[in-house]
């Protein structure tokens, strides 16, 4: 299992509208073995961070995309430092 970071551009985003984003993963995400484990709001700058623990870059896309359809710009593989 692979952790990845992913960054999304969503100019105007609301964290309120991010958690109901959230909760579509949540309830898609058990079917490919994916856990969307934290997700961050920078309402200022319109980014949205998700760290996500999935089997591979496309799995992990795939539950966006079918949960909610917002696909990240950018997918990062992370190991955790201290």
């Amino acid at each position: 299992m692979a952790t990845f970071m992913d960054i999304h551009d969503l100019p105007g985003v609301k964290a309120e509208d991010v958690a109901g984003a959230h909760a579509a993963d949540v309830r898609v995400q058990g079917q490919y073995g994916v856990d969307y484990r934290h997700y961050w709001v920078d309402e200022g700058a319109g980014k949205v961070f998700c760290l996500v623990d999935a089997p591979d870059r496309d799995t992990a896309i795939r539950v966006h995309r079918e949960a909610h359809g917002l696909e990240a710009q950018e997918l990062h593989e992370v190991i955790q430092g201290a």
